[in-house]
């Protein structure tokens, strides 16, 4: 009797009964087949057995699996040609490698051909359950996004919006609605929760998907540069107009104009937006002649537009005229089901842009991640995870590698364990660049923003900024 065979009676009872997950064993040795099913088969999953490489194909061809264990030692085709011949079959089929033999050559070579895990004979049955669990769970989720996303794109093209919550169904069903029409669209949520995303989706399942798409943030300049911004300007309008400029309404023409973070608009500039509104006419700063343009406006906000009219910051005539079909936006922490298929969809993303190997989360960190509150949303989730892709050295990236400010790490420890002999002036000065560092993650690298939220003028925050050595990132747009 093998040592794995003894190992199964040492095993807890199981924790589910039929969990209806489907595993495949290709394994030449009858011993080890049966010792697999048994210790599967315990744990509720379905187990089918091939006693070659060519009979593993057969039935990967013939039925669909969650999951294949496969012996790298195998009669006719090695293992890792079977696991070639796998991918070409089915590539997203998560695949463990288990071998008596642990060359670091075939786990370099079986990794590189896409396996999931690599396990070494005699195994432990927790480890390869865990495991199996893992690969199993994230198989499920791409899946399932990926069956989302085809049966959305049935009706409608969403580019990396990702999410299977009541909310997000709700939102893509009126986008769906919403997108064929002329109507003005006001898109409301949080910072960080993707509102350029709902727009670009409005404008690519509308008539004008062939027109263009200006996206313009009319709270990141002053008055004067947003109206030549959106209108443009004859030559000589003014000191430094030395030639005529198209605004951002002509050049959208027949097309939509994204106006983000519409609620900091200047109300002289809201007047003039109105009329566009209205008349669908307006004249460049300067200018004489009036230029008729036919534009869908899709605005956006962060900040309550009732409340703004209510202070009187914000055109009450302004804001029924945008706010025609209102699109609310979730934000993270009311959707956290959504949180591992998008923690998924960036891990992917940012191990493709690094090229490096496929990254996963340990349960710990995953658990860390969909308990969080979010207050930076999708925005703070992508960061987070960019991060942790980064830095990490193995394909499993565990808590230890996600933002100190989700774990409730002491922020001095990372000084005090490189340094135990560091002065308290030392300290402090990590803490500080390291809270601001978070702060600016949490806001996409926008200063201002991040200079608001610390309650002290921006001139104070880019001089500690300076004197911090801190390195600005460029922004990422929602």
């Amino acid at each position: 009797m093998s040592e794995a065979t003894l190992a199964i009676s040492s095993i807890s009872p199981p924790a589910q009964i039929d969990t209806g997950q489907r595993i495949l064993i290709i394994d030449d040795e009858a011993a080890i087949r049966e010792s697999l099913e048994t210790l599967l088969s315990l744990e509720g999953y379905l187990v089918e057995m091939a006693a070659s490489g060519e009979e593993g194909l057969d039935r990967i061809e013939q039925s669909s699996y969650d999951l294949v264990l496969l012996d790298l030692a195998l009669p006719g085709k090695d293992g890792l040609e079977i696991l070639q011949l796998i991918r070409e079959l089915h590539p997203s089929l998560p695949v463990i490698m288990i071998t008596a033999f642990g060359k670091v050559d075939n786990i370099v070579d079986a990794i590189r051909r896409g396996a999931q895990n690599f396990v070494q004979k005699p195994w432990d049955n927790e480890k390869l359950l865990a495991d199996i669990r893992s690969a199993i769970g994230r198989y499920r989720a791409e899946e399932e996004n990926l069956q989302l996303k085809r049966a959305l794109k049935q009706r409608y093209s969403f580019s990396n919006i990702v999410g299977k919550s009541e909310a997000m169904l709700r939102i893509f069903d009126l986008v769906a609605q919403v997108a064929p029409s002329r109507s003005t669209v006001l898109i409301q949520g949080e910072s960080g929760t993707g509102k350029e995303l709902i727009a670009k989706a409005l404008h690519a399942n509308s008539g004008r998907r062939d027109k263009p798409f200006v996206p313009v943030n009319t709270g990141a300049m002053p008055t004067d540069l947003l109206e030549s911004t959106l209108f443009g300007h004859v030559k000589g309008a003014f000191t430094s107009a030395v030639s005529a400029k198209k605004g951002l309404f002509e050049v959208a023409n027949g097309g939509t104009l994204f106006l983000d973070e519409i609620g900091t608009m200047g109300m002289d500039t809201q007047a003039k937006v109105l009329r566009v509104l209205q008349d669908k006419r307006f004249m460049q700063l300067g200018g004489t002649q009036e230029i008729q343009v036919d534009v869908r406006i899709i605005a956006a906000t962060n900040v309550d537009l009732k409340q703004a009219v209510r202070e009187g910051r914000f055109r009450e005539d302004l804001f029924y005229r945008l706010n025609v079909i209102a699109i609310d936006l979730p934000p993270l922490r009311r959707r956290r089901e959504d949180v591992p298929l998008l923690a998924a969809h960036f891990l992917k993303h940012y191990a493709d842009e690094n090229s490096f190997a496929e990254r996963t989360l340990s349960q710990d960190a995953l658990r860390t991640l969909v308990e969080y509150d979010w207050p930076g949303n999708v925005r703070e989730l992508e960061n987070a995870i960019e991060r942790g892709v980064v830095l990490s050295s193995a394909t499993v990236i565990g808590v230890d590698l996600l933002p100190g400010h989700l774990t409730g790490r002491n922020y001095s420890a990372s000084l005090l364990e490189h340094n135990p002999n560091a002065s308290l002036f030392d300290i402090l000065e990590d803490i500080e660049r390291r809270i601001i560092v978070e702060k600016l993650e949490r806001s996409n690298w926008n200063q201002t923003e991040a200079a608001e939220q610390f309650h002290i003028p921006l001139s104070t925050l880019n001089q500690k900024i300076k004197r911090l050595n801190i390195e600005i990132k460029k922004r990422v747009k929602e």
